[in-house]
């Protein structure tokens, strides 16, 4: 037996222990800005998942619209009331519950329909590969917030749900060009022309051996774009098409602060530092993945 185990855990990391995506991990730790950023994410999301231990009043209910009404931040209201006479602190953190479950689920489900049309676009080749990529580029034609506006003018009656469905399926397209791209590299690698050797599938061979070297890429873009939806979410709240009142959410928090601005700052303040902190949090967290993951470029399974 081995007296010196961390020497053992050094020499497994040398040798076959020793993962990309841990060394990965390795150097992501190491990085002080992201994981300032990822304190800051994990601080946001606990206290969203603990909102009814953190509020003491109902997000969406008046408190006393005559005595309550635009009061300043105090200790029975740290972030203030509104012109509802709601409390802000309650409706900061429920909102918060709203607005980052709106930019993960969305992004979640543009990575996903981004990366299967990339990769069967990458993969094909030829003329679907053509075919599949003009849809992309037509669809990438047209400026996002003017469609996202477009259907949110024909839609008007949706709920979160939809705000996740709309806003997932008008942000794959880059995803999926930058699957394609990777795709295209890849499938003309050894290790690709080894496993069809051995008889592989070519769903076998685009799903264990292609995709595993498109996950960081993939990743990276990912926590960038959870940083874009949450201010995309935010300016379509403001214009009133997005999470509908009362129901709280960042966006629509500071959209009925300005409202008020002149008598009542405090609203839509915090509300823009919650905007501004969270994705600025979010795009630290993604520049350390990127760096992590370029420092050591991650190989198919």
């Amino acid at each position: 037996m081995d007296a010196n185990p961390s020497r053992r855990r050094r020499d497994d990391d040398a040798g076959l222990g020793s993962s990309p995506w841990r060394e990965a991990l390795r150097t992501l730790r190491h990085d002080r800005t992201a994981m300032a950023g990822a304190i800051i994410l994990l601080l946001l999301i606990g206290a969203a998942v603990a909102a009814p231990l953190l509020t003491p009043y109902h997000p969406e209910k008046p408190l006393d619209i005559v005595a309550l009404k635009n009061l300043p931040p105090s200790l029975a209201h740290p972030f203030g009331t509104d012109q509802h006479s709601r409390d802000v602190w309650s409706r900061m953190i429920y909102g918060a519950r709203v607005t980052l479950a709106v930019a993960f689920l969305s992004v979640l489900v543009a990575v996903t329909v981004g990366t299967a049309y990339g990769a069967i676009a990458g993969y094909v080749g030829g003329l679907t590969d053509a075919l599949l990529m003009r849809v992309v580029d037509a669809c990438l034609a047209i400026p996002r917030v003017l469609l996202l506006i477009a259907i949110a003018t024909l839609w008007q009656a949706y709920s979160v749900t939809g705000m996740v469905l709309i806003l997932g399926l008008t942000g794959w397209f880059g995803v999926s060009r930058l699957v394609r791209t990777l795709v295209v590299s890849a499938r003309e690698d050894d290790f690709v022309a080894a496993a069809r050797a051995l008889g592989a599938r070519d769903s076998r061979v685009l799903v264990h051996h292609i995709l595993p070297r498109v996950i960081g890429p993939v990743l990276v873009a990912a926590t960038f774009a959870v940083g874009n939806v949450i201010v995309v979410e935010a300016g379509l709240s403001y214009l009133g098409m997005g999470v509908k009142v009362p129901a709280p959410s960042w966006g629509s928090v500071f959209q009925e602060g300005m409202g008020v601005f002149t008598s009542s700052i405090w609203a839509s303040s915090f509300a823009s530092a919650a905007l501004v902190v969270t994705v600025l949090a979010v795009n630290l967290v993604a520049d350390g993945l990127r760096r992590a993951l370029n420092a050591r470029q991650l190989p198919a399974r």
